[in-house]
């Protein structure tokens, strides 16, 4: 998997959001809000190849998590990335 191009994670009155970038991603009918260790995440990965395996493991070094948890949270995270197009 991997990020797409020309979305960035911004932060905006303290809040974490994706923002597009350039014409062809504009969609003002959303807005893409992350919580902080979905931006993390987010920050980590940005414009490189990473499977869950990598998400899972980034989570469980930064946050006190048990790994299932973990790995439950990280599929529930990338479904939602799928569905919002910001990953391919």
């Amino acid at each position: 998997m991997k990020t797409k191009n020309g979305f960035r994670l911004r932060t905006v009155c303290g809040e974490n959001i994706i923002v597009a970038e350039g014409i062809k991603n504009i969609d003002f009918s959303r807005i893409i809000s992350m919580n902080e260790p979905s931006a993390f995440l987010w920050q980590k990965v940005q414009d490189k190849e990473f499977d869950e395996d990598l998400l899972t493991n980034l989570l469980l070094e930064e946050y006190e998590v048990d790994e299932a948890t973990a790995r439950r949270d990280i599929e529930a995270l990338v479904q939602k990335w799928f569905e919002a197009g910001i990953i391919e």
